[in-house]
């Protein structure tokens, strides 16, 4: 039960004290920008961040069709609405799971599946926003080693998922669990690797994270601030790759940090920065959060159940029978 406990409150503190300790650094600085916003820019941050759901929906939805799963639009967005709003609140990105019982429950898909669709997702998420950052690099000035590093890194691992997908049609195995790595690997391949599938998962992320980027300038501009397009994609990217690492509940915390200290990179005051990053996320949390909360109410109250068995005892991986 400790174990239990410590694995939620733990991850919680840390976000709470990065984000404390951030406002508390540039606290005056702080309350004086706010009385200089102009708070309709967040309507306007709103609607794209609404708009870039519906996409991600759209893109889920292209993914499940691969699999030879029947799912609408707005079964597919709903379903990726709660599984994030799961991640606000249950650490390691397990809330993804529940994308996977979902699934069976509404459109009767595999668990394999449900775990195929979701890596097809992470992957073209992470491999488009590090290839961004890559590419907004030489524009930057003053880029610290490491998040050169962090850019590098998943785009290489992601060059060899791809070498090992492809390679693995060609394995067979007699060993069960080996048997359904290969199999999960297989129905990766066919859901994405493939030229007309790279290319709409490829330029549907891109399109999902440069709506992204116009977000954040958009609460920049909340501010008054204008601040170099290429700066701006290079802290989304660099407060995206570092919330992939699940330190804190929905990378809470690590994320503002890591998308102020870039900003402060084009001169802009740490104060300004600091709540660019910090309306940044929360705009992007709310958002999900809402759509997470219609979404249970579209499943019903087994999906509310779900997700607070998730919370409360963890999701079951015993009930994940993925067949060879």
């Amino acid at each position: 039960m400790l174990k239990k406990i410590s694995a939620v409150v733990i991850p919680t503190i840390i976000a709470v004290g990065i984000i404390g300790y951030m406002l508390a650094r540039v606290w005056d600085d702080l309350l004086l920008a706010l009385e200089h916003a102009v708070y309709s820019y967040l309507i306007v941050a709103v609607v794209i961040c609404a708009a870039a759901w519906m996409l991600r929906g759209a893109r889920y939805q292209y993914i499940l069709k691969n699999l030879e799963i029947e799912a609408d639009i707005w079964l597919s967005t709903a379903c990726i609405y709660v599984s994030q709003t799961a991640n606000l609140i249950i650490p390691a990105r397990l809330g993804d799971l529940v994308r996977l019982f979902i699934l069976k429950h509404e459109v009767n898909a595999t668990y394999s599946n449900g775990l195929s669709s979701l890596v097809v997702e992470r992957f073209f998420d992470i491999i488009l926003v590090a290839v961004l950052g890559a590419v907004s690099l030489p524009f930057v000035l003053n880029v610290p080693d490491w998040f050169i590093a962090v850019i590098i890194l998943p785009i290489v691992a992601g060059g060899v998922f791809i070498l090992v997908v492809l390679y693995s049609v060609r394995l067979k195995s007699e060993n069960k669990y080996l048997k359904i790595c290969l199999g999960l690997l297989d129905e990766v391949k066919k859901a994405s690797l493939n030229p007309r599938a790279m290319s709409v998962l490829s330029i549907s992320s891109i399109v999902i994270w440069i709506m992204d980027v116009v977000i954040c300038m958009v609460i920049a501009m909340m501010f008054g601030q204008e601040i170099p397009f290429a700066v701006i994609v290079l802290a989304i990217v660099i407060g995206n790759l570092v919330k992939a690492v699940p330190v804190t509940p929905g990378g809470v915390g690590t994320y503002e940090l890591s998308v102020a200290l870039t900003l402060e990179l084009s001169g802009i005051m740490p104060a300004v920065a600091t709540l660019i990053a910090v309306i940044d996320h929360l705009v992007k949390n709310l958002v999900t959060l809402a759509g997470g909360v219609v979404s249970m109410y579209f499943f019903g109250d087994w999906s509310v159940q779900l997700v607070k068995r998730a919370f409360s005892r963890g999701l079951d991986t015993g009930d994940l029978k993925i067949e060879p």
